[in-house]
């Protein structure tokens, strides 16, 4: 029984060795090679200060909880970080939990330092839920963290890597919330800065504490399979050796192994099992020089067949995140398919380390490949604050952003042969925003490969794309419906919103000006220096900052009118202005005595600021009533409308009267009703007499009444004034199978 009892007594004592090993400065700084003397003392003071800030904290597993610092560090050491980045993975915790202020690092560390060090403690203080604008405030407060510098997510992605290998030790109802915030968070930034072994390793993880159950399964199941081919792969290994020695080539050849994520996403997306993912094993060649690598490809293509379409060059043409590789599958021994990725040392460091990478190669190739490895991400992280710049709202930045974040690429040319990288399913609006701002907003026309197409064609790889543009172009409100990448939709909707915000603008002048004439005042008085103190009155009465501001509002309906022209009125009656009693009279009482402003006349050449009920569809020759939404603009109903009759008893205030133009722009949209006989050829019939009473069709609705003797067509239609539409159902009228055709009754309840 005594050396059992000795084994017994002598595990807490390892276990407190080990835990004491990890919480030490020297397992650490065995990773700090690349550093001078200098860094590193400047580290070991952060880790000091880090140490004495935790002295009684313990993780959930019992360690000192200076073991994270230290491994999170560790992980920053992998990537040959620099010391500032270093000491704030150290700290990255003692303002969060220590209490310390950022004024103590900034005197003890420096700005830099605690800079990094404020931007991590705002980003532990997100918690993302499942509600999409919590998510999406974080997801956007830490994306801009992470383009202003991007060593703050490479900590963030270390930290997040440590706590996701020690959540096990956490309680088990945090496991679900944790994972999925990494996998539907974390994982992605860590694949599209292009660090992809941390981006293997937290999808590993997930799926760990997801689905416990299938990751054990996978894990036998992976290593049995290990085990049956370790002869075959170890046969591939010699042959493949062997070739390349025949040839006198330098190479280094490394296994490649899916990881258990992939293989369980492979398997669920296409229905297989286990033994039916044939590329779980692979194998990567490592040769000096870019030419080396298609060498390469000639030489395991004569030792092995190549599987037809399984062929990719990604030297050429670099993926999103700056990966470079050419893979290849070949047909091995026993029939069986290995993959193979041909890349140079420094495209290894890429494919592994992603934006990382601008460190290695610092410190491991010199300055030699520092600025191609600065270039990576850098592309999209200026976009970000691109979006950000236009964007404000949280959930719109989400929604522009997570389409390049979660998006594949397509790789297409200018006509000077510049590759131009896109996301999957980008259009040719896309590909103008991404050559510049202006271009897209300008855009009218677009060749493919030298054919003209539509704005809204998808680019495919290797396209040859040629925009046309027109200095009096404007983005159109439509292309939000098909445009992919977050810029080109950013882009036009900030363009979309200054354009309405302009509208607005100059309505809520003209609302204002024709509301001071019921007030008997002619017009707005100018801004001058006589008006200033009356116009500065005004605006502290509203808690406007400005006029322009004040008439967006009332433009928007946010404000009414003439409750703002009553105030101006009598600010101006005090400096000494008299209002004209004619005026006075003929704007404020009409024909049946009641109170009256001067109308606002439409043409149809409002764009934005003015929209047409589509309740009841109004069209020219008809009475029509305008309201002010709150927020919404000015609203344009049938006089005879059941919403507007709702409205009036409770809102009265807001409408403001509205006339037809007697030069009007465009046409206008209403409904009728047709009813039919079923049969033959109806719908063509009745399609043929609106084209011939030049009406254009704009929707259909057949209805589904199946089997009946009779069919009510719904049309909404666009017609130039009242006599187009009786024109339309007149003719419709004379269609033998056509039993009536009216005008489509204003809907009740305001749908």
């Amino acid at each position: 029984m005594a050396p059992k009892a000795a084994t017994a007594a002598g595990a807490p004592v390892a276990t407190a060795a080990a835990k004491a090993t990890a919480a030490s400065f020297a397992a650490l700084a065995a990773g700090f090679d690349y550093l001078d003397a200098s860094s590193i003392e400047q580290v070991r003071q952060a880790y000091r200060f880090a140490d004495e800030a935790h002295l009684g904290q313990l993780r959930s597993n019992g360690e000192p909880y200076i073991t994270h610092p230290i491994a999170v560090a560790a992980q920053c050491a992998q990537w040959n970080l620099d010391a500032q980045a270093l000491m704030a993975a150290l700290l990255h915790d003692v303002m969060e939990d220590c209490g310390v202020a950022k004024s103590e690092l900034i005197e003890r560390f420096g700005a830099p330092v605690a800079e990094l060090v404020d931007g991590l403690t705002k980003l532990d203080r997100l918690h993302f839920t499942t509600r999409e604008e919590s998510q999406a405030e974080s997801f956007r407060k830490m994306l801009l963290a992470m383009a202003r510098d991007v060593r703050v997510i490479l900590i963030k992605l270390a930290d997040r890597s440590h706590n996701m290998r020690t959540l096990s030790d956490v309680p088990r109802e945090k496991w679900g919330r944790t994972a999925r915030e990494t996998l539907d968070i974390y994982a992605p930034i860590a694949h599209r800065l292009g660090l992809n072994v941390t981006y293997r390793e937290l999808q590993d993880l997930s799926l760990r504490h997801l689905s416990p159950w299938r990751y054990e399964i996978l894990t036998k199941a992976l290593f049995k399979a290990r085990s049956r081919t370790r002869d075959l792969l170890q046969k591939v290994q010699h042959q493949v050796e062997l070739s390349f020695a025949a040839e006198g080539m330098n190479m280094r050849l490394a296994g490649r192994e899916k990881s258990l994520f992939s293989i369980y996403e492979k398997m669920k997306q296409k229905h297989l099992s286990f033994a039916q993912v044939t590329d779980i094993y692979g194998f990567r060649v490592i040769v000096p020089q870019p030419l080396d690598c298609y060498t390469a490809l000639g030489i395991l293509h004569q030792l092995y067949k190549p599987v037809p379409g399984k062929f990719k060059d990604h030297i050429a043409i670099a993926k999103l995140n700056g990966y470079q590789s050419l893979h290849t599958t070949v047909v091995g021994p026993a029939g069986v398919s290995v993959e193979f990725q041909l890349r140079t040392e420094a495209m290894d460091v890429v494919s592994e380390s992603g934006v990382a990478a601008h460190w290695l190669y610092k410190t491991k190739s010199g300055e030699e490949n520092a600025a191609t490895a600065d270039r990576l991400g850098t592309q999209w992280l200026q976009s970000l604050l691109d979006i950000q710049q236009e964007t404000r709202d949280a959930a719109e930045f989400w929604d522009h952003v997570k389409v390049d974040l979660f998006s594949d690429a397509v790789y297409v040319f200018t006509p000077k042969s510049r590759i131009m990288t896109l996301a999957r399913g980008a259009t040719v609006v896309d590909f103008a925003y991404a050559i510049h701002s202006k271009i897209g907003d300008r855009t009218v026309a677009a060749k493919v490969n030298g054919e003209a197409v539509p704005l809204r064609t998808v680019l495919k790889n290797g396209d040859v794309v040629e925009v046309i543009t027109a200095k009096v172009s404007e983005p159109n409100p439509g292309w939000l419906a098909f445009v992919q990448s977050g810029r080109a939709r950013s882009k036009i909707r900030q363009h979309l919103k200054t354009q309405a915000h302009t509208e607005s603008q100059g309505l809520g002048e003209t609302l204002l000006t024709h509301a001071l004439r019921a007030e008997g005042i002619e017009e707005l008085p100018p801004v001058n220096a006589s008006t200033q103190a009356g116009w500065d009155k005004l605006l502290r009465f509203t808690g406007n900052k400005n006029l322009p501001e004040l008439f967006t509002e009332i433009g928007l309906g946010r404000r009414i009118a003439s409750i703002v022209a009553k105030r101006l009125a009598t600010l101006l009656i005090e400096s000494g202005v008299k209002p004209n009693p004619l005026l006075l009279t003929r704007e404020r009482y009409g024909a049946q005595e009641q109170p009256m402003q001067g109308a606002v006349t439409l043409d149809g050449s409002e764009n934005t600021s003015v929209k047409y009920a589509t309740c009841c569809r109004p069209i020219p020759g008809e009475a029509i009533v305008g309201y002010l939404g709150r927020g919404e603009g000015l609203m344009v109903h049938s006089a005879d409308c059941a919403v507007v009759k709702r409205l009036q008893h409770k809102d009265a205030e807001r409408f403001t009267a509205v006339e037809w133009s007697e030069e009007l722009q465009r046409s206008f949209e209403t409904g009728i009703v047709v009813t039919v006989t079923n049969g033959k050829g109806v719908l063509a019939r009745v399609a043929a007499a609106l084209a011939a009473a030049e009406v254009d069709i704009n929707h259909v609705n057949m209805g589904d009444e199946e089997g009946q003797d009779t069919t009510d067509l719904r049309f909404v239609i666009s017609v130039r004034d009242r006599s187009h539409l009786e024109l339309a159902l007149q003719k419709l009228q004379r269609i033998p199978a056509v039993l009536s055709a009216v005008r489509a009754k204003p809907a009740s309840n305001g749908n």
